[in-house]
């Protein structure tokens, strides 16, 4: 079996969209709901890349969004497992923003999801082994 560090690194997860008029709000920037939706949908990815088990989401930590993502922009959601204890493990998701006509890149959206690992009963289960 591999370690800890391996599977953290082998399940980082690497997500790029574009942002189209339906994903935006009223302002023309990313819903922050839909945001949220990606991120969670990134993070699972990642939690279960990282197992190899049936996980859940049980919170999120701090979301900071820093700078809105406007219409006709790319983004990439960097996913990677931040912490690991027994039943569970913490994903740190990034949304980086670039400019489709240039090499402009910056951090515009962090957040944190928590995840357990569960059996066909959903009670809690070791989440590595």
């Amino acid at each position: 079996m591999k370690s800890t560090q391996e599977l953290i690194n082998s399940s980082e997860t690497r997500i790029s969209k574009a942002i189209f008029p339906n994903t935006t709000n009223h302002y023309n920037t990313l819903f922050g709901g839909t945001a949220l939706h990606m991120m969670d949908e990134a993070s699972f990815i990642c939690a279960t890349r990282f197992s190899r088990k049936k996980v859940v989401t049980i919170s999120t930590g701090k979301i900071d969004f820093e700078k809105p993502i406007p219409e006709g922009t790319i983004i990439e959601l960097v996913v990677r497992v931040y912490k690991v204890g027994n039943t569970s493990c913490t994903v740190k998701v990034d949304i980086f923003m670039e400019n489709m006509y240039s090499y402009q890149r910056e951090l515009s959206v962090t957040g944190y999801f928590k995840f357990i690992a569960v059996n066909k009963q959903m009670k809690p289960i070791p989440i590595l082994k």
